[in-house]
């Protein structure tokens, strides 16, 4: 089987979602939009400088864990080694949990990179923290 029939379900939680700054290492990478989907609720979330999110899994005990909002996209095999490349320091692919119970891989933060870091996972997600950025800022 040739490399560029292999594709697999990547979900991404910031940058990398439709309409944002990033959508174009998606689509440039031969990526497609899948569906929208929640996580599990074993994770937290973190704003990186307002620049881009940071997701880490947690014990499903964690009083602060939640179901984040994600994307859905299939990516050639290709595609997702280029994608990985293209993001910040820090993130990586890993494996995900969605609220469906089905895993797929998905964008991860390494710990490190949430120090001193503005938690914002009572937000739910990357888009609604940038929403509440920008009414903040038309004040």
């Amino acid at each position: 089987m040739s490399d560029r029939k292999i594709s697999f379900l990547l979900a991404v939680n910031g940058t990398l979602m439709r309409g944002l700054e990033l959508e174009h290492n998606m689509l440039d990478n031969g990526a497609s939009f899948e569906y929208e989907a929640k996580t599990a609720p074993c994770y937290r979330l973190w704003s990186v400088n307002d620049a881009y999110p940071a997701m880490i899994r947690v014990a499903t005990e964690d009083p602060d864990a939640a179901a984040i909002d994600v994307e859905v996209w299939r990516v050639p095999a290709l595609g997702l080694a280029h994608i990985l490349d293209g993001e910040p320091p820090g993130l990586a692919i890993g494996k995900i949990k969605l609220d469906d119970d089905r895993i797929v891989f998905g964008v991860i933060a390494e710990p490190l990179t949430v120090k001193n870091m503005r938690e914002i996972t009572s937000f739910g997600g990357w888009r609604a923290y940038i929403k509440s950025i920008a009414k903040s800022d038309d004040k």
